[in-house]
């Protein structure tokens, strides 16, 4: 990745998958730009910036209703000016009101599906978009999914039908844009104890089920994640896009475990 510049959006302290990515490619020479939400989160990802070596580090709220409307367009615009290109963007944001996260999906209230789709998918297409265009030689998309996304989990709900989109998403952006030589996939890492997955009720029961059930019997680390988006992001994965990369020990394979795991 020497040479590379790039933008990660979602970091959100030293246990998130975006973090995990972060620390992969810093340790692999690449430039990086992180973004944070608000002030409150930027005190939290300062002290993470300054062991990246990271020089731009820049608001951007992609939330429903933020205070900038166009705070995507203007990140680029910055980046842009200050920067001049981008070589790859990492887009692990998601977001959903954790009192829909537990209980029964069809119990999902407009405003959440309606926020969770914004934040969760359609903020990925908006960055797709205006980062294309200071993408001069090319570039590598990267977003964040789940099993959840085509497998009921407990307690996913909206969520679940948010990465369903995003990886929807991502075929048809690798498209549109696969003639400029940018192309756009997707990690769907196994559980992992992170902020974002503690927010959902019953974590720990899943946790501990995907471990026992998975081929290789454990959920994957921060570094086995970090290094599957090193090798989507870098030139080794030129002749991939519009893929879904599953980083979750075998257990997207998994239809009904043995029965020694009945009693989870």
């Amino acid at each position: 990745m020497e040479g590379k510049t790039g933008l990660i959006m979602g970091v959100a302290n030293e246990r998130s998958i975006a973090w995990g990515i972060t620390k992969q490619l810093f340790l692999n020479k690449a430039n990086i730009i992180l973004t944070y939400q608000n002030d409150s989160l930027r005190k939290r990802i300062e002290p993470l910036s300054n062991k990246i070596n990271c020089e731009n580090l820049y608001k951007c709220d992609v939330s429903f209703e933020p205070e900038d409307e166009y705070s995507i367009e203007n990140l680029i615009e910055k980046i842009k000016r200050n920067v001049g290109h981008l070589d790859f963007v990492v887009h692990a944001l998601a977001y959903s009101d954790k009192d829909e996260l537990k209980g029964k999906y069809v119990e999902t209230s407009r405003k959440n599906f309606l926020s969770t789709l914004d934040v969760s998918t359609y903020s990925f297409t908006r960055i797709s978009k205006s980062a294309s265009r200071i993408m001069n030689n090319g570039g590598s998309l990267l977003t964040l999914t789940y099993i959840g996304s085509n497998k009921t989990t407990p307690n996913y709900n909206v969520m679940g039908v948010a990465k369903a989109a995003l990886e929807t998403s991502v075929k048809y952006l690798s498209v549109d844009l696969g003639k400029n030589n940018i192309r756009v996939n997707a990690i769907s890492a196994g559980p992992m104890k992170t902020l974002a997955g503690a927010a959902i009720s019953g974590a720990r029961h899943v946790y501990r089920y995907s471990e026992k059930i998975a081929p290789l019997q454990k959920n994957p680390d921060l570094k086995q994640v970090g290094n599957a988006a090193l090798y989507l992001l870098s030139d080794i994965s030129s002749g991939v896009t519009g893929l879904t990369h599953y980083v979750d020990g075998g257990l997207k394979v998994v239809g009904i475990p043995n029965q020694n795991f009945v009693n989870i």
